[in-house]
């Protein structure tokens, strides 16, 4: 385990690769699961604020979904997420020409319409993390959707923490990161 501030870090996250192959795994993590994206507190007001900017940019069935669930819904261990689509895609999720699903939000704030990129569980994935009421612990996990990632990840040899460094500076800022980075070198050296 790695600490840095109110963190706990788990080794998998320095030790294991990954690098996203979305023309492998299509975005199946915006379908896969019980539930839609996990939502923090602060991102609800936001949903519900760009929504008509959004709009454009997510498909006619996830419009009905957000029509009759709201931007956002509270399941059933009262933690908020996305809704979904029938129970399986992200309702904020499109099908471009290749079949591959894509964030309406993100294309939104690629085409600066909004300024939020889009929920920071789907940015940080495949990092979950778990609040405490003292520190936050921030694991990897693992699915067997994200298996070519994995590999990918292992043949460019891109640690986990190094591809999903905009999102974690994005959540922590850039000294908790500039921490973790030298707190994994320290750990990288003493096993050397």
């Amino acid at each position: 385990m790695i600490l840095v501030e109110k963190t706990v870090i788990s080794d998998d996250i320095k030790d294991n690769f990954f690098v996203c192959h979305l023309e492998k795994c299509k975005g199946a993590c915006c379908v896969e699961g019980d539930l839609g994206a996990p939502l923090e507190d602060h991102e609800l007001a936001v949903l519900d604020d760009i929504y008509e900017e959004v709009k454009p940019y997510i498909s006619e069935a996830g419009r009905q979904a957000i029509a009759s669930q709201g931007t956002y819904v509270l399941d059933d261990e009262n933690e908020y997420s996305t809704p979904t689509i029938n129970g399986r895609e992200c309702a904020y999720a499109v099908y471009d020409e290749k079949g591959i699903l894509k964030c309406g939000i993100e294309l939104a704030y690629r085409e600066k319409k909004i300024t939020f990129q889009k929920p920071i569980s789907c940015h940080l994935y495949p990092i979950r993390i778990t609040r405490y009421d003292q520190y936050e612990a921030i694991n990897y996990n693992r699915w067997h959707i994200c298996s070519d990632a994995c590999t990918l990840g292992e043949a460019l040899q891109v640690p986990l923490y190094k591809f999903l460094k905009e999102p974690l500076i994005r959540k922590y800022g850039e000294d908790w990161y500039r921490e973790l980075v030298e707190e994994i070198e320290t750990l990288n050296q003493d096993k050397s």
